[in-house]
């Protein structure tokens, strides 16, 4: 099993906040990941989702400034992907019909391309070729 991984968007934030709704396979691999010295990679588009859901006060203020406290630190414990050529390319990989939802495309395409799992719930991307862990 690979080390390090991709959280989805809600795995981020209840990684960080809301400890009792991530599944025991989903906070082993993001554990896990940081134990073997590997930050939790996050996609670029999550942390506009964050920013979004903040904004609607869908989920806590603050969530922003604690992510970029965690990649900031002298050991981070999570890591931006950016969406580049590569990742957008990588969107061939992971088929509409299965995952219609852009962002979710975005970030399922991420761990294709990076050859990671994803943590996620995602019922969508669970059914999809995306290699995954329950969050």
């Amino acid at each position: 099993m690979s080390v390090q991984v991709l959280a989805d968007t809600h795995a981020l934030i209840w990684y960080l906040f809301d400890e009792g709704r991530l599944s025991s396979a989903g906070r082993a691999a993001l554990d896990g990941a940081i134990s073997a010295g590997f930050p939790i990679l996050v996609s670029a588009v999550s942390i506009i989702e964050v920013i979004y859901l903040e904004e609607r006060h869908r989920i806590s203020a603050g969530a922003t400034g604690r992510i970029r406290q965690a990649c900031e630190a002298a050991d981070p414990s999570i890591e931006i992907v950016p969406i580049d050529a590569r990742v957008a390319h990588s969107l061939q990989l992971v088929p509409r019909a299965e995952v219609p939802d852009m962002p979710d495309r975005i970030i399922a395409a991420t761990a294709m391309f990076l050859g990671v799992p994803l943590v996620t719930r995602d019922g969508k991307i669970r059914a999809s070729s995306v290699q995954t862990i329950r969050a």
